[in-house]
C-alpha cells in the first residue's frame, strides 16, 4: 500500500535509458515485422548472441558499419507454447546494454546488466513502445531478443549534450531475456486453508476476483499488527528492500455511516494490473509499516490477511492520515513475486583515489550553507 505523499523510487533500467535516447525513431527505420517473427528471416546485421538464457550472454559484434536503422529479433525462442507474453503483462527480464562501436567492435556498458546487478527489470508491456514490444509479445517465457538502436545523430547528440544526458558513441544493442510474467488479475495459485474469521475478518474470494472482506460486528480492532496466511506459499521468503509484485485490496475496519466497508484502494480498482513497489517504508520508501513488517519473512505465492493499526499505516485520526483513511486498515495482499533490487552506488571517490572524509564533507556543506545565506 503506497503512503500517497511519497514517491517510490523505481530503478532506471536500460530499456528505459535507450528508449529516451531513441524515443523518435522514424519509422523508415524500422524492420518490417515479418523480420521479427520468423527465425528464419532474422537480419544478418544483428550481433551474434550465444549462451543459455537465465545467463549473462556473449555477444559478438558484425564485422560491418553498425545499421543506421533500428533492427531486432529473437534469437532464442523459450518453450511451451502455452506460457506467452501477452501485451499487457508485467515482465520481469535479465536486459544488458552494450554500444556496438565499430565493425567487429563493441563493449558492455557499465552497470547495465541484471545479470551482473542480481536485480532483474520489470517492465510494463503497456508503458513500452510498440518498437520494443511488438518484438516480445505473443513469445514464448525464457525467450531471447536482441535490438539494435542507431548511433544518434549530430543533432540528437547536440540535443542530449545540452540536456546533461550522456552521448554515447556508436549503435544502442540491447539484450532481453523474459524470465517470468505477470498478467492482469494474476492470482496467487493453491486453496485457502483458512478464511480467518473470530475476532479477526473473513476474506472470501471466488477465483480470480476481488476478494470480500467481512469485518466482524462489534468487536474491537487489534492493537497489534495481525498477519494470517490465507495461502501458505512455498516460494523464496520476501526480504525487506526487495520488489514486490502484488495484488491487494484494502478496507477500513470502522464502518462508514451507512455501516459499510467499503474498498478504498485495490489493484483489482485498475483492472487487476498488479502492484510492483520497493518494499520499504518510511522516508526511504513508499509503502506503510505494517506491509513491511507483514510481508517480511513470508513465501512467494502466498496470500495474507493484513490487519494493521493506524500507527502503522496513515494514523489514528483524520488530521494524522491527512486525507488518507484513518485508523486500522484491513488488506489481503497475494504475494506474486519477489526480487532482488541493484545494490546502491558506491560512494564518489576523489581525485586521489580516497573517498572524501566526514569532516571534508562538513567543510563543504558548511560552505554551501554559507553561500545561500549570502
Amino acid at each position: 500500500m503506497h503512503r500517497r505523499a511519497a514517491a517510490l523510487a523505481v530503478p532506471m533500467t536500460a530499456i528505459a535509458l535507450v528508449v529516451s535516447s531513441c524515443a523518435s525513431i522514424p519509422e523508415e527505420w524500422r524492420t518490417p515485422a515479418f523480420l521479427r517473427m520468423n527465425d528464419d528471416a532474422l537480419d544478418s546485421r544483428l550481433p551474434e548472441v550465444t549462451g543459455e538464457v537465465g545467463e549473462e550472454p556473449e555477444i559478438t559484434f558484425p564485422d560491418i558499419e553498425p545499421p543506421d536503422e533500428e533492427i531486432s529479433g529473437v534469437v532464442s525462442k523459450g518453450s511451451g507454447e502455452d506460457v506467452l507474453v501477452g501485451a499487457d503483462d508485467l515482465v520481469v527480464a535479465n536486459v544488458v546494454q552494450y554500444q556496438w562501436t565499430a565493425p567487429g567492435e563493441g563493449e558492455k556498458v557499465e552497470g547495465q546488466s541484471s545479470y551482473e546487478n542480481g536485480a532483474p527489470d520489470l517492465v510494463r508491456m503497456e508503458q513500452m513502445p510498440d518498437y520494443i514490444t511488438e518484438t516480445l509479445v505473443s513469445q514464448p517465457l525464457n525467450s531471447r531478443a536482441v535490438y539494435v538502436f542507431p548511433p544518434l545523430t549530430s543533432e540528437e547528440r547536440e540535443q542530449a549534450e545540452a540536456m546533461g544526458q550522456p552521448a554515447p558513441e556508436g549503435a544502442s544493442v540491447l539484450v532481453i531475456d523474459m524470465v517470468d510474467r505477470f498478467s492482469k488479475g494474476a492470482v496467487v495459485p493453491g486453496e485457502q486453508t483458512t478464511n480467518g474469521g473470530g475476532d479477526l475478518p473473513t476474506v472470501t474470494q471466488d477465483g480470480h476476483s476481488q476478494p470480500e472482506i467481512e469485518i466482524p460486528e462489534d468487536t474491537e480492532a487489534p492493537e497489534d499488527l495481525e498477519v494470517v496466511p490465507l495461502i501458505e506459499g512455498d516460494g523464496a521468503e520476501v526480504e525487506e528492500g526487495q520488489q514486490i509484485i502484488a495484488q491487494y485490496t484494502g478496507v477500513r475496519w470502522e464502518a462508514d455511516e451507512n455501516g459499510n466497508h467499503p474498498v478504498f484502494d485495490s489493484s483489482w480498482s485498475r483492472g487487476g494490473d498488479p502492484l510492483d513497489a520497493t518494499l520499504v517504508s518510511g522516508e526511504q520508501g513508499g509503502l506503510i509499516e505494517g506491509w513491511v513488517e507483514g510481508m517480511a519473512g513470508q513465501k512467494v505465492g502466498s496470500r495474507l490477511m493484513l490487519v494493521v493499526p493506524g500507527d502503522m499505516a496513515y494514523g489514528e485520526t483524520t488530521e494524522e492520515a491527512q486525507g488518507s483513511p484513518a485508523g486500522t486498515l484491513v488488506f489481503v495482499v497475494d504475494i506474486l513475486g519477489a526480487y532482488d533490487n541493484p545494490p546502491p552506488p558506491e560512494p564518489a571517490e576523489e581525485e586521489g583515489g580516497e573517498e572524501a572524509s566526514d569532516e571534508e564533507g562538513a567543510a563543504e556543506d558548511g560552505a554551501d550553507e554559507e553561500s545561500a545565506e549570502e
